[in-house]
């Protein structure tokens, strides 16, 4: 995986402070079991998370990066295998624009599954 684990995470975090803010994310009373850390990796972002700052941060990704965020959300999603992830990362690149942060955005629940991708790669944090 190219992208850092730890930019996963923050990513994470951030998108689901977004879904709270549109009425949308995870069920009451569920677990969040991801845990950022105390210092954020994206220095831009205000206490809020503003959409555009995230938009921002994924803009701002290499191409790897972007793909393995796309890859990660489609395994999570169960669209492949986690025994698929190469696979998955070479779809990714395969249908990749410059629309990846619209698109991972439009997608209800993201930072969800993210982080069911991120668990279902075994990649540890």
């Amino acid at each position: 995986m190219e992208i850092a684990v730890a930019k996963v995470l923050e990513l994470i975090e951030h998108l689901r402070m977004l879904d709270a803010e549109n009425g949308e994310g995870r069920i009451e009373g569920e677990d969040d079991d991801v845990e950022a850390g105390s210092g954020h990796l994206y220095e831009d972002f205000d206490q809020d998370g503003t959409e555009a700052q995230v938009r921002g941060v994924i803009d701002a990704l290499n191409v790897d990066e972007q793909c393995d965020l796309v890859a990660l959300v489609w395994v999570g999603r169960g669209d492949f295998e986690a025994e698929e992830w190469p696979v998955a990362v070479r779809r990714a690149h395969e249908r990749r624009n410059r629309g990846t942060a619209a698109y991972l955005m439009g997608i209800p629940n993201v930072g969800d599954l993210l982080e069911e991708g991120l668990a279902a790669v075994a990649v540890d944090a």
